[in-house]
């Protein structure tokens, strides 16, 4: 794995040759001359994130309009505490 650095101005001027850069490992784009930002490829946000889907991500997905969701009835319904 290979680490680039590249500052802002960099990155603004090639982002083409930042994305292949990622392919090879994580690009660090700078500003100021401090770590501002982390270019990655998706499959290896993935592996860092662990593959999680949020359910954010879930219902924005296309057709989701079409799926059917059934909510069974609560059946423990809360009781009121007896405090004597």
């Amino acid at each position: 794995m290979t680490i680039t650095t590249v500052s802002s101005r960099q990155f603004n001027q090639d982002a083409s040759g930042a994305k292949k850069a990622a392919k090879d490992g994580p690009v660090f784009i700078t500003d100021r001359g401090r770590p501002a930002h982390v270019l990655l490829t998706f499959d290896e946000y993935k592996k860092i994130t662990g593959g999680r889907t949020k359910i954010a991500d879930l219902l924005a997905m296309p057709g989701i309009e079409d799926v059917e969701l059934e909510i069974p009835p609560l059946r423990d319904l809360a009781q009121s505490a007896d405090l004597s």
